[in-house]
């Protein structure tokens, strides 16, 4: 009996561990995609954008075959404590990625139409900031849910502000060049909608961030501010 209770046990975590595994997967996928991308609007490149938008297919249907197998997890492990919030915090996961997913595709058919038309004076430049620094967070809140690391997790989430700084300035850039220029319209519309798709990724990079916190603590911390989950997840003063 007590050897059956050990394969079992086993076998439940070599489940538990591939949901986790498939999750870092499709992140690896999902960052592929922003990659892609942003090379399709730097480089106006019609193809590389319309690739991104077809391989969309694959981020959602990575999400439905994970989010299958927690439900099979549930039903026949009923998992609880640690385990459950795993399987929780998987799904969440998964969803903020797939929305990921869609973003990138965004920034794929704002290539696509922006791919025929006159480039900006600067070639985009603000956009290649802010796409370098959301493309850096996402790896690095996947990366601390790969280590379950809490306090990378944290400085992961407080990059979020910086990303809509970056954001702004971009949008006060892009607005002036409308102004400066009535003719860019049409094309500042296109790149605006391609910076408002970024910034949306920092946001669920950081909710990534906040699943990694409930899953290691226990504590829903999505309408906590920084500073005091610092103070009371890590314990110090914030900041």
């Amino acid at each position: 009996m007590e050897q059956m209770h050990t394969h079992i046990s086993r076998q439940f975590n070599a489940e538990l561990e591939d949901i986790r595994s498939r999750v870092l997967q499709m992140g690896g996928l999902v960052e592929q995609q922003i990659e892609h991308a942003m090379e399709a609007l730097i480089k106006g490149s019609a193809a590389e954008g319309e690739a991104v938008v077809m391989n969309d297919t694959q981020v959602n249907k990575m999400e439905v075959t994970i989010d299958e197998e927690c439900s099979q997890i549930i039903a026949r492990r009923q998992p609880t404590a640690s385990d459950l919030r795993l399987v929780v915090a998987v799904i969440k996961t998964i969803t903020d990625l797939e929305r990921i997913g869609d973003e990138a595709e965004k920034i794929a058919r704002m290539a696509v139409r922006l791919a025929t038309e006159e480039r900006l004076k600067n070639n985009y430049a603000e956009i290649q900031v802010l796409g370098s620094h959301v493309r850096q967070m996402l790896h690095e809140a996947l990366d601390a849910f790969a280590r379950l690391d809490i306090e990378a997790a944290v400085r992961v989430a407080r990059e979020d502000r910086k990303i809509d700084q970056k954001y702004d300035g971009a949008m006060r850039q892009l607005i002036t060049y409308m102004m400066e220029d009535p003719r860019t319209i049409s094309r500042v519309m296109n790149v605006i909608w391609a910076a408002r798709a970024l910034e949306r990724i920092g946001d669920h990079s950081r909710n990534i961030c906040e699943y990694i916190i409930y899953l290691v603590k226990g504590k829903d911390v999505r309408h906590t501010s920084l500073d005091q989950v610092e103070k009371e997840i890590l314990g110090g003063p914030g900041r």
